[in-house]
């Protein structure tokens, strides 16, 4: 041991270490002794754990940031002499040839200057020394816990079974040859089917256990199948699956909740063809549009017959009266009184006003069903169809539309429709329409206008049967996306009801989650092919024709019916202000506009909505609106929550019902001016 000589290296100390470890048992204090060669044989270590905020960092960044805390935690053994780095980060190995392209990265190359070092990539198969500190799995004790199901009237199952002639038939079988039923075995005094538990399929559990595994929170009304699935993970009897599909099939909640799967009812019942143009007609109402030049909505009437449209500008707040002068100046002058008119359920159009007037003079009026707008789809199509136009070239602008509605009418009317085969324009006036330049030629065209006159009358007849195929096609390609479906008199069924308005009046905020259907109603009787009268509770303001595709079969006893929401009716939304709370004039658009906070009836004041004053008076005018103390603040659009059970003495007038519109939405009153 003497003569051993002196280490030179880490390899040469644990070499004399190994020696003088095997005289250690001979030698008192040996451990103490050894300490200062021990400590040369070890590797430093050094840690940190990261932040959440360096947590988020990319690999590099994490790799990077380790050399530079180790070089800073070894400081005094690394500075003023060459050192090697490994690292199995591959791109480290150019640190200092690459850019910096962050101010983390600025920073800790700043700080590993003064240092002579040098990157060696070494591959993480090769690293396993430092590789493995990042690895180690660092899982805390695992508590073992076993539980079992003990069921609690465990006695009442099995005299159940005892009562059950087919079970004791299997048991008295399984008992003689256990292969005798398959899937059965019998245990303990217990049945088991494929390791589930047997019951009797008069079972009182059955129905506790149909309501646990699909009516409860952790059921979450799911489908048969998800609802079956989990029910025959634990328990089985006989007929389980058609018990399982009938009760969810008859599940109150589900019924009302849930879409129907499949197809949508009622296959398409087109419109019967005109026989003459502008005899029958169609018309609707384009709103939400900005103000240009007074005008906030447009009244689109369209020709069913020749398709040929008016495009009319309106301005807020517009009655039936207004509608029907309009209707005379621009339809009506030009056209002559038509023999009917489609529209959907506008409140406009519901009105007494509306009705008597067309009444008086000989015209139809065919409404839409309820909650049905498909049935004046042809405006809805040109509705759409002046949209993207005004939006094509205003869209930037879109305030100036109103210049932009005489061209948008005359692009309709000569655009080719493929339904007629024709231009709007070529039907209704017998010739092609003109263009702004077009080549001339050089003879007379009086001796044509014979001729033109003359195939009027055959154009018109070409023109039904061109409507007519199209309808066919129209039919044919619509049914395949439907199904036929029918109810008797006296059925029950359930009514989807939605949020729709037919005017710019807002919706409920949370329809989002609201209920798809309501009811179950009685069947009446049917109207037509595809619509149903329902019996609805006394008092209710929605029309009791729906189309059958807002039907939907009750499954189950009913005899009562229930209650509707608070929806729009037909009659409009009609409500009544309470108070003015306060005043104030805001600028919008360069405009000053006066504006009250009302307090609306039957909501609380948190409720309260700024509203212009000049409309205010036009739908109000005995509200006092005077001695109110003015503020100044701006506005900010927002929906406003409208009370439909509102008393309408106030709105009443001579000619009907007036109808409260909103047209302008505005925020709720502020913190500040609840003070005022």
């Amino acid at each position: 041991v003497t003569k051993w000589p002196t280490p030179k290296n880490v390899k040469g100390v644990r070499g004399f270490l190994g020696l003088t470890g095997y005289y250690r048992k001979f030698i008192k204090n040996y451990g103490k002794l050894a300490r200062p060669l021990t400590e040369l044989t070890k590797k430093a270590y050094y840690s940190k754990a990261l932040g959440s905020r360096n947590l988020a960092k990319s690999a590099y960044e994490k790799e990077l940031m380790a050399v530079v805390l180790a070089i800073q935690h070894w400081r005094p053994y690394l500075l003023g002499r060459k050192f090697i780095v490994s690292t199995d980060q591959r791109s480290l190995k150019q640190l200092l040839q690459q850019k910096v392209v962050s101010a983390d990265q600025q920073n800790w190359a700043a700080k590993l200057l003064g240092y002579d070092f040098e990157i060696v990539y070494k591959p993480g198969r090769l690293n396993k020394g430092a590789d493995a500190l990042s690895r180690v799995n660092e899982e805390g004790d695992l508590c073992q816990t076993v539980t079992s199901v003990q069921w609690r009237d465990e006695e009442v199952l099995k005299a159940e079974i005892q009562q059950d002639q087919h079970l004791q038939q299997v048991i008295k079988d399984l008992q003689t040859d256990i292969l005798s039923w398959l899937g059965y075995e019998y245990k303990h005094g217990v049945l088991l089917y494929e390791g589930r538990l047997v019951l009797s399929a008069k079972s009182v559990m059955i129905p506790l256990l149909l309501t646990e595994f699909h009516a409860t929170p952790q059921g979450g009304h799911s489908g048969f199948y998800k609802t079956y699935r989990r029910l025959a993970s634990n328990v089985y009897w006989v007929g389980m699956k058609n018990t399982v599909q009938e009760y969810v099939k008859a599940c109150d909640t589900c019924q009302r909740q849930k879409y129907l799967t499949s197809s949508p009812g009622g296959l398409l019942q087109p419109l019967p063809i005109p026989d003459r143009i502008w005899e029958d007609l169609s018309m609707d109402f384009i709103t939400g549009l900005p103000k240009s030049k007074g005008y906030e909505a447009i009244l689109v009437v369209v020709d069913r017959l020749s398709k040929y449209t008016h495009f009319v500008p309106l301005k807020h707040p517009y009655t039936a009266r207004m509608i029907a002068e309009v209707f005379m100046r621009e339809v009506v002058r030009l056209h002559g009184i038509p023999l009917s008119i489609i529209s959907d359920r506008d409140p406009i159009f519901m009105s007494n006003f509306w009705r008597e007037l067309f009444k008086l003079q000989g015209t139809k009026l065919r409404m839409s069903t309820s909650y049905h707008p498909e049935t004046d789809g042809q405006t809805k199509v040109v509705n759409r169809c002046l949209e993207t136009y005004l939006r094509c070239f205003i869209s930037d602008q879109p305030k100036t539309w109103s210049n932009w509605l005489s061209w948008g009418e005359y692009w309709f009317n000569t655009s080719f429709h493929v339904s007629t085969g024709k231009t709007p324009y070529e039907i209704v006036y017998g010739r092609v329409p003109p263009v702004i330049t077009r080549w001339v030629q050089g003879e007379t065209r009086v001796a044509a206008v014979q001729k033109e006159l003359l195939d009027r009358d055959e154009a018109l007849r070409q023109l039904r049967e061109q409507l007519l195929r199209a309808q066919d096609r129209m039919k044919q390609l619509a049914d395949r996306k439907r199904c036929d479906r029918s109810f008797e008199v006296g059925e029950w069924v359930f009514v989807k009801l939605r949020a729709h308005r037919q005017q710019s009046v807002v919706c409920r905020i949370n329809a989002k989650l609201a209920a798809r259907y309501y009811g179950p109603y009685p069947v009446v009787a049917r109207i037509g092919a595809v619509a149903y009268q329902l019996k609805l509770p006394e008092g209710s303001r929605v029309h009791p024709v729906f189309h059958v595709s807002l039907l939907k079969k009750a499954v189950g006893n009913y005899h009562e019916e229930e209650d509707l929401p608070e929806l729009e009716g037909e009659s409009g939304v009609l409500i009544e202000p309470q108070e003015v709370l306060a005043r104030r004039i805001v600028k919008i658009q360069n405009e000053t506009i006066e504006q009250v906070l009302i307090h609306w009836k039957g909501q609380g004041v948190e409720e309260a909505t700024w509203e212009d004053v000049i409309m205010m008076k036009s739908q109000f005018p005995n509200l006092c609106l005077v001695d109110k103390a003015l503020n100044s603040g701006g506005s900010v659009v927002r929906t406003p929550h409208l009370n439909d059970d509102s008393d309408t003495s106030l709105v009443q007038s001579s000619v009907g019902p007036r109808v409260w519109h909103v047209y302008s939405r505005r925020n709720k009153m502020p913190k500040d001016a609840k003070s005022s």
